[in-house]
């Protein structure tokens, strides 16, 4: 989100009556710099609060998450090739033979089977929404503090 300077405008309400209406000139930068400060904190309480959440077995969907996301933007993503599948929760299996293993060229499908993770309950599918769950309102009181807002 960012904040245009608004004009400064002239008020005439009658012959008598007039002024302006004069915006300060940092009112743009000093805003647009706390959103852009608050944004960066809830991206990164995103990926903090959610390391315990996620599957974890060597690291590498956590640190996908580290080099696929860039704290400010709004967006963060976990950008490992299985991270979709592990998200979702579900067993992939060869259409042919109904095993894990594919045979090359093979696209998997999906089944109604559920994943099992190690960790689990805490460490699992849906890792956002429970995290999102758990710490939803100290990651809004974080950037309300930073913005200015009552917090």
């Amino acid at each position: 989100m960012k904040i245009e300077q608004p004009r400064n405008l002239g008020i005439s309400l009658n012959a008598k009556a007039a002024g302006t209406l004069e915006w300060n000139k940092a009112f743009a930068g000093q805003w647009n710099g706390r959103y852009d400060l608050a944004q960066q904190f809830v991206d990164n309480s995103v990926l903090r609060y959610s390391e315990p959440y996620l599957p974890f077995q060597t690291g590498m969907l956590r640190n996908s998450g580290i080099t696929g996301s860039i704290p400010g933007t709004g967006e963060v993503v976990w950008n490992a090739p299985y991270a979709r599948f592990l998200y979702y929760g579900k067993v992939m299996v060869s259409p042919s033979t109904g095993s894990s293993w594919a045979k090359s060229g093979e696209r998997k499908v999906l089944t109604d089977r559920s994943l099992t993770y190690h960790g689990a309950p805490k460490r699992g599918a849906f890792w956002f929404e429970r995290m999102k769950a758990d710490h939803k309102e100290s990651i809004l009181q974080g950037a309300k503090k930073i913005i200015g807002g009552n917090g």
